[in-house]
Protein backbone atom coordinates (compact mmCIF):
# COMPACT_ATOMS: atom_id res chain seq x y z
CA UNK A 1 0.00 0.00 0.00
CA UNK A 2 2.89 2.37 0.47
CA UNK A 3 4.27 1.82 -2.41
CA UNK A 4 1.09 3.25 -4.08
CA UNK A 5 0.59 5.90 -2.27
CA UNK A 6 4.13 7.26 -3.19
CA UNK A 7 4.73 6.36 -6.74
CA UNK A 8 1.59 5.81 -8.61
CA UNK A 9 -0.69 8.43 -6.95
CA UNK A 10 1.23 11.70 -7.80
CA UNK A 11 1.20 10.12 -11.70
CA UNK A 12 -2.31 9.79 -11.48
CA UNK A 13 -2.86 12.66 -10.22
CA UNK A 14 -0.91 14.62 -12.60
CA UNK A 15 -3.01 12.50 -15.79
CA UNK A 16 -5.98 13.50 -14.21
CA UNK A 17 -4.75 17.58 -14.53
CA UNK A 18 -3.71 17.00 -17.79
CA UNK A 19 -6.78 15.60 -19.13
CA UNK A 20 -8.85 18.38 -17.33
CA UNK A 21 -6.48 21.31 -18.65
CA UNK A 22 -7.21 19.74 -22.78
CA UNK A 23 -11.12 19.21 -21.78
CA UNK A 24 -11.04 23.38 -20.41
CA UNK A 25 -9.09 24.62 -23.17
CA UNK A 26 -10.44 22.51 -25.98
CA UNK A 27 -12.18 25.35 -27.97
CA UNK A 28 -9.01 27.49 -27.72
CA UNK A 29 -6.96 24.81 -29.05
CA UNK A 30 -9.09 24.14 -31.92
CA UNK A 31 -9.28 27.88 -32.85
CA UNK A 32 -5.21 27.91 -32.76
CA UNK A 33 -5.29 24.65 -34.53
CA UNK A 34 -7.45 26.72 -37.58
CA UNK A 35 -5.23 29.44 -37.59
CA UNK A 36 -2.31 27.70 -37.97
CA UNK A 37 -3.88 26.10 -40.84
CA UNK A 38 -5.35 29.63 -42.45
CA UNK A 39 -1.83 30.82 -42.46
CA UNK A 40 -0.30 28.12 -43.93
CA UNK A 41 -2.85 28.03 -46.48
CA UNK A 42 -2.23 31.96 -46.71
CA UNK A 43 1.42 31.50 -47.21
CA UNK A 44 1.09 29.03 -50.13
CA UNK A 45 -0.78 31.64 -51.69
CA UNK A 46 1.49 34.73 -51.17
CA UNK A 47 4.25 32.46 -52.59
CA UNK A 48 1.97 31.87 -55.46
CA UNK A 49 1.34 36.08 -56.03
CA UNK A 50 4.85 36.49 -55.46
CA UNK A 51 5.44 36.14 -59.38
CA UNK A 52 2.66 37.90 -60.33
CA UNK A 53 2.92 40.59 -57.73
CA UNK A 54 6.49 41.54 -59.03
CA UNK A 55 5.26 42.03 -62.66
CA UNK A 56 2.54 44.10 -61.52
CA UNK A 57 5.36 46.39 -59.36
CA UNK A 58 3.12 45.41 -56.31
CA UNK A 59 5.39 42.54 -54.55
CA UNK A 60 4.62 41.32 -51.10
CA UNK A 61 6.87 39.42 -48.62
CA UNK A 62 6.75 36.09 -48.00
CA UNK A 63 6.88 35.82 -44.30
CA UNK A 64 4.67 34.82 -41.63
CA UNK A 65 3.51 38.50 -40.49
CA UNK A 66 2.00 38.95 -43.75
CA UNK A 67 0.56 35.18 -43.47
CA UNK A 68 -1.04 35.65 -40.03
CA UNK A 69 -2.26 38.88 -41.57
CA UNK A 70 -4.20 36.62 -44.24
CA UNK A 71 -4.88 33.76 -42.35
CA UNK A 72 -6.84 35.79 -39.59
CA UNK A 73 -8.87 38.42 -42.25
CA UNK A 74 -8.72 36.41 -45.15
CA UNK A 75 -9.36 38.32 -48.52
CA UNK A 76 -9.56 42.09 -46.94
CA UNK A 77 -6.29 40.76 -45.23
CA UNK A 78 -4.77 40.57 -48.42
CA UNK A 79 -6.33 43.66 -49.37
CA UNK A 80 -5.07 45.79 -46.42
CA UNK A 81 -1.71 44.82 -47.11
CA UNK A 82 -1.54 45.55 -50.54
CA UNK A 83 -2.72 48.59 -49.44
CA UNK A 84 -0.30 49.19 -46.94
CA UNK A 85 2.56 48.39 -49.33
CA UNK A 86 1.03 50.97 -51.64
CA UNK A 87 0.95 53.58 -48.60
CA UNK A 88 4.24 52.92 -47.25
CA UNK A 89 5.66 52.95 -50.93
CA UNK A 90 4.94 56.85 -51.32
Amino acid sequence: MDGLLTDTLPWLLVGLMAVGALLMLRQPIRYAGRLCLRTLVSLGALAAFHPLGAALGCALGINLANALVMGLLGAPGFGLLLLLNWALAL
